[in-house]
């Protein structure tokens, strides 16, 4: 479990942009946040990353104070995934995944080894395995996503944080990428936070949902229980329509801009 407790930041001194925020985020599940432009999203997930420091507060990945901790152990319990990521032009997919063993060690036999299964699992896990031996740069975009996706899950950490994954892809590698990390998810027990914008795609790819405008916690809970037309509403200033079926899975109509 992934616990936040009453965390602050700001981009500058004069104004708190998040403040006093807490929440949890539940172990072997996948948890999507969602918001407008400028909600704090990101901000959230690079907080839980340490790749930016709270100003107050601490952030606990089960009873262990990530605040305390050294970059490189961090890195051997969570790994992240941007949303931008950028790679040498003569690197390799294989090449490129066997950086996410660079926190280990690589001088005994055993590690060698181990090195080896963990890049394997990786590519096997994205269905990446047949591009192995490709340069990162001549991929398409899904498929340079499935990459660096791999390179994190070499890392072999409890928590994988993707930041916007299907941004700058087509609706196809879109739903690519987001069957990839329901997968990881179901077949490995990761437990994912993600950031997305598409609504519809956070209900039908997670467990539970995080809302959040202006550095605010709106809602958290199950996509049913959070998400109305209200909410929607009130968050992103869209109107429109929730349809139910029978089995509970739920997506939203968009009407109009109020």
């Amino acid at each position: 479990m992934i616990k936040l407790e009453n965390i602050s930041f700001s981009y500058n001194k004069k104004k708190e942009f998040i403040q006093d925020l807490s929440l949890e985020f539940k172990s072997g599940e996948i948890t999507t946040i969602l918001g407008p432009n400028g909600s704090g999203k990101s901000t959230l997930l690079h907080m839980m990353s340490t790749y930016l420091k709270p100003k107050s507060g601490k952030i606990y990945l089960g009873d262990k104070d990530l605040g305390k901790l050294k970059q490189k152990e961090i890195a051997k319990y969570i790994s992240c995934v941007y949303q931008e990521n950028e790679a040498p032009d003569d690197i390799t997919v294989r090449d490129l995944v066997s950086f996410g063993r660079n926190i280990y060690s690589n001088v005994k036999k055993e590690d060698k080894e181990e090195n080896k299964r963990m890049i394997d699992f990786a590519l096997k896990a994205t269905g990446i395995e047949e591009i192995q031996d490709k340069k990162v740069v001549n991929l398409s975009g899904g498929q340079k996503q499935r990459a660096f996706i791999a390179m994190s899950l070499a890392q072999n950490t409890e928590v994988l944080l993707l930041d916007e994954p299907t941004t700058y892809l087509d609706i196809y590698h879109q739903i690519e990428i987001l069957e990839v990390v329901k997968s990881l998810n179901e077949k490995y027990n990761i437990t994912i936070v993600m950031v997305l914008h598409d609504l519809n795609q956070a209900i039908n790819y997670s467990h539970n949902i995080v809302i959040m405008k202006n550095g605010n916690l709106i809602k958290q809970g199950k996509a049913t229980e959070v998400l109305n037309e209200q909410t929607i509403k009130d968050v992103y200033n869209v109107s429109g329509y929730i349809h139910k079926k029978d089995n509970e899975e739920i997506y939203f109509i968009p009407k109009k801009i109020c």
